[in-house]
């Protein structure tokens, strides 16, 4: 079905993609597969990217979410192995995780740390070298 994205509320993109996947309960192999129906936007006009270049941008947008962010959290923070009951502290719990990845992603970028892994800098670090990555300059502080 055709539509113009701007009917939907999506004012400056150029197309809305619909994908679908079936997805398979790995623990529940002879349970049919669910059908989720995946919804992009995108600022690309039609003539700049075919319908299978998009699809590999999406594919791999998700590969680099499994294999970065969620990989770091489970593998270095053991996120999958910690049982905190509580909404409220888990909701914290990834937050901070969040922001120690965040940090470490820009101090890599950065070249500004010479660790080889999220665990390695996190082992490195304390408060008094993490603080001043997270407070803004301001115009008193820089002179």
């Amino acid at each position: 079905m055709a539509l113009n994205p701007e009917e939907i509320g999506l004012c400056g993109c150029w197309q809305v993609i619909a994908v679908e996947r079936y997805s398979q309960d790995q623990n529940k192999p002879k349970a049919s597969a669910s059908l989720e129906i995946g919804c992009y936007a995108t600022s690309l006009a039609l003539e700049e990217r075919d319908d299978a270049a998009l699809l590999a941008a999406i594919r791999g947008h998700w590969s680099a979410i499994e294999n970065g962010t969620h990989y770091r959290r489970d593998v270095s923070f053991g996120e999958d192995a910690c049982r905190t009951a509580n909404r409220q502290g888990a909701a914290v719990l990834a937050s901070l995780r969040n922001l120690a990845n965040g940090i470490y992603e820009l101090q890599r970028e950065g070249q500004s740390t010479t660790a080889d892994s999220l665990r390695a800098w996190g082992q490195q670090q304390t408060f008094s070298t993490i603080w001043p990555l997270l407070v803004k300059p301001t115009a008193s502080s820089k002179k």
